[in-house]
């Protein structure tokens, strides 16, 4: 065996789950087709949800000083995201390139193995394994794996051999994009709208400016490659009247409208992330964010059935949970293109849309649609509002120690936090303690409004709550079962 998990890619969705396996002790190797790690970013921004998950991995410092920004859009619509609740904030202008090398950093450190020049061509799955056809630098080989993971972008190879269904629609319109250094350009962060179309633009490190334009009325390109600047430059003048064929570009790139996802996110062995499992138009930089959430999502869940402690039912709640949000991200997405590339015939929307926002639970609603803030999971019916949500910051005393809820996660295991010194509460869980951390605190400062009252919470790896109380309708040991298989017979309560 090769591996417990082969993943194909080592985008942020890949490098992610790697990550996440390797905190749980999993082999992982991970097959990159690139020789090398690339500067090109198609992403700029940080989520404030992805912002969170790196902060309860301990990630954040590692990408220092990070610009933060109150300042959203809903398909070019302004949106004040101040409205959020919450510590944390989405980060601008952070390249998907930096964000790449922190997490491959992350991921090396914990013993994840990365093999460049190695490509997927296709794979078998046999009765115990998946046996994997590689084109590497020394010729084809085939590797073994319990597992393998496709996240290897919106061509994927996994997915195609495979044979998933990826149903949606094809794109109708391109849009150009291109980095570029040398002018000056003035910023259109949520994107300007004209009769002929669309330009955005966005200052980004080192003197170089993000453009993206996109012409009314103009189809996909039939050819290979990526455009040339000419073409760039000719739209923006056409669109603004600006002129930026001076500039030196630094990447080109196009991409359309083209909106799919799987109908399965898991076949047998054979698991999809990120965009192998999605495409979207691009509006507000949700793609890569998605991705990442992911690969969180799915980490700790195939950790737990390769380690022999969860049924590979476990493995059913990924598609469920994240299907979902895909669908969702598809929806607002396509609405955000109908807005942007729409003509004249749009207008009458985007002016309904923009008087609505005025309404703060308007604002709210959409903000945390695509801050990545309104997602919450089935895990159970109760009153309590923490159920399915992810665990608000909460300052935290343990043993003395300052401490955070976030912090808490950082090893990538479960925590159930008995916030009223409760024994007979840790008494129960006692047969999962391998597996969940069992911590006693004392909340410091004010609990968020959603904490009011509540006495524990069981928190999964991902930082989404599985059980509270009071205020869930299934007891602590049937959600200790559910999410982290069952207790060790002997310690089983009597």
């Amino acid at each position: 065996m090769s591996a417990s998990v082969i993943i194909a890619g080592a985008g942020p969705a890949g490098l992610v789950l790697a990550g996440e396996l390797r905190l749980a002790g999993i082999d992982v190797v991970i097959l990159e087709r690139l020789s090398g790690p690339t500067a090109e970013s198609r992403g700029i921004g940080l989520a404030i949800r992805t912002v969170e998950t790196f902060a309860q991995r301990g990630l954040l410092r590692r990408f220092g000083d990070l610009t933060t920004s109150e300042q959203g859009h809903f398909g070019g619509v302004p949106l004040d995201l101040g409205v959020l609740d919450g510590p944390f904030r989405s980060a601008k202008t952070v390249p998907q390139s930096v964000t790449e090398a922190v997490l491959q950093s992350w991921a090396l450190e914990l013993g994840a193995e990365i093999r460049r020049g190695h490509e997927v061509l296709s794979y078998r799955e046999e009765e115990t394994a998946v046996a994997v056809r590689v084109s590497t630098p020394d010729g084809e080989r085939t590797l073994r794996a319990d597992y393998l993971v496709g996240a290897d972008g919106g061509r994927s190879t996994v997915r195609k051999a495979g044979g998933f269904d990826f149903p949606g629609t094809a794109g109708g319109t391109e849009l150009l994009l291109a980095d570029i250094r040398g002018v000056d350009v003035a910023p259109r962060m949520t994107g300007e709208l004209s009769a002929g179309g669309m330009v955005m633009s966005a200052p980004l490190a080192g003197g170089v400016h993000r453009v993206i334009v996109g012409e009314r009325g103009t189809p996909p390109r039939r050819r290979g490659g990526p455009p040339l600047f000419h073409e760039v430059a000719d739209t923006w003048k056409r669109l603004t009247g600006d002129d930026i064929s001076a500039a030196e570009p630094v990447w080109i790139s196009a991409f359309t409208d083209a909106a799919r996802q799987v109908s399965d996110y898991r076949k047998g062995r054979v698991l999809l992330t990120g965009d192998a499992a999605h495409i979207h138009f691009p509006a507000g930089g949700q793609g890569m964010n998605v991705s990442i959430q992911d690969s969180v999502n799915l980490g700790w869940k195939l950790a737990a059935v390769l380690r022999g402690t969860a049924p590979v039912s476990l493995l059913d709640t990924y598609h469920t949970e994240r299907h979902e949000v895909g669908a969702q991200l598809l929806a607002n997405t396509g609405a955000q293109s109908q807005l942007i590339l729409g003509g004249k015939e749009a207008q009458p929307l985007r002016s309904v849309l923009a008087d609505l926002t005025a309404y703060e639970d308007v604002t709210r609603h959409l903000a945390a649609q695509v801050s990545g803030l309104a997602i919450r999971y089935d895990v159970g019916a109760g009153p309590n509002p923490l159920l399915g949500a992810r665990m608000p910051h909460l300052e935290l005393t343990v043993r003395g120690r300052p401490t955070s809820s976030t912090a808490l996660l950082h090893a990538g295991r479960g925590v159930l936090l008995d916030l009223a010194d409760n024994p007979h509460l840790r008494r129960r869980a006692a047969g999962w303690r391998e597996r969940v951390d069992i911590v006693t605190a004392r909340p410091r400062g004010e609990r968020p409004d959603p904490l009011d009252g509540t006495t524990a919470v069981l928190i999964r790896p991902d930082g989404y709550v599985a059980w509270a109380g009071p205020g869930s309708h299934h007891d602590l040991p049937a959600a200790l079962d559910r999410w982290f298989g069952p207790a060790r017979p002997e310690s089983r309560e009597r």
